[in-house]
């Protein structure tokens, strides 16, 4: 089998570029202190990068606006988010979204 030296450089190069975003905070801020103001920040941005994807992916299902009647995502989500803040369960939840779309997708 031979080697062939670009392609394996090319996979090195992009390992090398995915590992040191990834590895360098950690590296870095898990020997320094972070203030009380900034650990509060940080602790909204998972919250704020789950409402994003979620957000678009409701309100445009097929990369475009659409209106309600056709958009069962949308009206799929109510019973699922009701059932959370009720519950407080994420398998409550998850059920709920997955029973709600099926049912609509049957009726629809």
């Amino acid at each position: 089998m031979e080697v062939r030296w670009s392609i394996f450089l090319i996979i090195f190069g992009s390992a090398l570029v995915t590992f040191i975003p990834r590895v360098l905070p950690i590296a870095i801020l898990s020997r320094v202190e972070l203030p009380k103001w900034a650990m509060r920040w940080l602790s909204y941005v998972p919250i704020a990068v789950m409402a994003a994807l979620v957000g678009q992916e409701l309100l445009m299902p097929n990369g475009k606006l659409e209106p309600l009647q056709k958009n069962l995502e949308l009206i799929a989500a109510l019973p699922a988010f009701t059932i959370a803040i009720v519950t407080r369960s994420l398998l409550g939840t998850v059920v709920a979204g997955i029973i709600s779309i099926m049912v609509l997708r049957f009726v629809f």
